[in-house]
């Protein structure tokens, strides 16, 4: 893949920078893929990697760049402690700025030839909801994003579509935080749900085996290129 570091614009600082991944054909619509807790890890460069071969121009965004440089955690026990506490230290207000910064960068690149996506995963899939409504993304997609719930005062704002995946059995975004989102965009015809079966939180990461599945995996993603396709 054609995959590489580049650096990031944003006002009164320097260091922020993201894993641009390039489709075969070197230009397409794009994607600002949003890391979980692991930071832009192994997992998170191969997710854009794969959008990238579907024909997307992906961003993906070193979140934590205020705290440290290019986080990249595995999922095992010292990993998670340290992803806990990148996590706690981080502020997410500033944070949903920086990926607005990053849409922004996103679409003054000669390789962006169509609309852009905010798209992420747990934490990134709260990102993802309110860079959406700072940055005016033409779509947005979040994968159980935690604390979603916590920022329902600008739902109003997000007007473009935007796309839920849900697992049912996700300990750490109940089925209440769950039923308040929805709430928040009963009647809106922008808003689409899924909600999966037997399912825990982090789904659709390969690099959880205790809480990866396959199948559900495989629908989500396939709902998502659906949507993408439909709105990029």
């Amino acid at each position: 893949m054609n995959g590489h570091w580049i650096d990031i614009p944003t006002a009164g600082a320097t260091g922020f920078s993201g894993y641009l991944s390039l489709p075969p054909t070197g230009k397409g619509p794009g994607i600002v893929l949003l890391q979980e807790i692991w930071g832009v890890n192994t997992h998170i460069r191969t997710v854009a990697d794969q959008y990238a071969l579907a024909g997307y121009v992906v961003l993906a965004p070193d979140v934590f760049w205020r705290m440290a440089p290019r986080v990249d955690l595995s999922y095992d026990e010292a990993g998670n402690t340290q992803a806990f506490g990148f996590y706690q230290k981080l502020d997410t207000d500033q944070a949903a700025k920086d990926v607005a910064d990053a849409v922004a960068a996103l679409r003054a690149l000669p390789e962006l030839d169509g609309k852009v996506a905010t798209h992420g995963y747990c934490l990134g899939g709260q990102l993802a909801y309110r860079a959406a409504a700072l940055s005016k993304a033409d779509a947005a997609v979040c994968f159980y994003g935690g604390g979603i719930d916590q920022h329902l005062d600008i739902a109003d704002q997000i007007t473009q579509p935007i796309l839920f995946h849900y697992a049912d059995n996700d300990a750490h975004i109940t089925q209440d935080k769950v039923a308040a989102v929805k709430a928040a965009f009963s009647g809106k015809a922008n808003a689409t749900f899924y909600d999966y079966p037997d399912t825990d939180h982090g789904f659709n990461c390969w690099g959880r085996p205790t809480m990866y599945n396959q199948r559900a995996a495989a629908l989500a993603e396939g709902r998502t290129l659906t949507f993408l396709a439909e709105n990029l």
